[in-house]
């Protein structure tokens, strides 16, 4: 895409966020300039001004696997009810941040057939006495525990999707190892990044902490994120990210902030 004829510049971008033009005897380094969309919003420790325009959602391993009755953690014993209670939140907010051109970005386990993306160590976190059922494993029927492309790791079917929704494969608790996670925000030019998921304490912790030691400014979406850990690791969870990686915030408070902005015509 871009200007056509002589002597013009051609955008190269993969998108209109973050791009600069070329042409045969010229190159313009300076990107798009987007308009702010500021808005404020009640939060822990304390209220957050943010600009939409620079702000994208990343939801968490809200998979089958994770998530369903049928599926792994339920067949290994683990209650997942806890783990089902952000898709009521998730149903609601998500639409919302369509609305206002927010990218949302699911970022999902999704090993290799192989399991060659798979240590031995992280294999053995989910399967400590390598008798069980862990990563990659079958389940009675056949499927294997979140191997990519499976009923297992897809999101569970009360989430919808669509078509403008991003989607990475994470092999470890982090979603910026070893994925391209970091490369997507930043050609989208975004600096704030809002969290939402499961395990809280685990995969969610893991993701938004690397995100602030690579400089985004990180968000906990308290009412969509939750844990089948014990009530204290949420406590911890929640008290290590306002302390040290940023703050919390209710996505319902998100919402109406952002449905104020647009009533405002802004």
């Amino acid at each position: 895409m871009g200007e056509q004829g002589p002597g013009s510049l051609v955008y190269l971008g993969a998108n209109s966020a973050h791009g600069w033009r070329v042409g045969p005897d010229r190159v313009d380094l300076r990107r798009p300039v987007r308009p702010e969309r500021a808005i404020t919003v009640a939060g822990t420790p304390k209220a957050v001004t943010l600009d939409l325009a620079r702000t994208a959602i990343i939801v968490i391993d809200m998979q089958n696997d994770f998530c369903a009755p049928e599926g792994w953690l339920a067949h290994i014993g683990v209650d997942v009810a806890p783990a089902r209670v952000p898709i009521a939140a998730l149903r609601t907010l998500l639409p919302v941040l369509r609305k206002a051109e927010m990218a949302v970005i699911w970022v999902n386990w999704g090993n290799r057939p192989d399991r060659l993306n798979l240590s031995p160590a992280l294999l053995h976190v989910y399967n400590p006495t390598g008798t069980g059922v862990g990563l990659g494993d079958p389940l009675p029927g056949g499927a294997r525990v979140l191997e990519k492309a499976s009923w297992g790791a897809a999101i569970v079917d009360e989430l919808a999707q669509a078509e403008t929704d991003i989607h990475v494969d994470k092999y470890r608790m982090s979603g910026f190892w070893d994925t391209p996670l970091d490369s997507i925000l930043r050609n989208l030019g975004v600096t704030t990044v809002l969290f939402g998921g499961v395990n809280a304490d685990q995969c969610v912790m893991a993701t938004l902490q690397d995100a602030n030691l690579l400089g985004y400014d990180t968000i906990m979406l308290e009412n969509c994120s939750a844990t089948t850990s014990p009530a204290f690791c949420w406590e911890a969870t929640l008290y290590n990210v306002r302390q040290c990686f940023g703050l919390t915030m209710l996505g319902a408070d998100l919402a109406a902030a952002i449905v104020q902005l647009d009533e405002a015509g802004r």
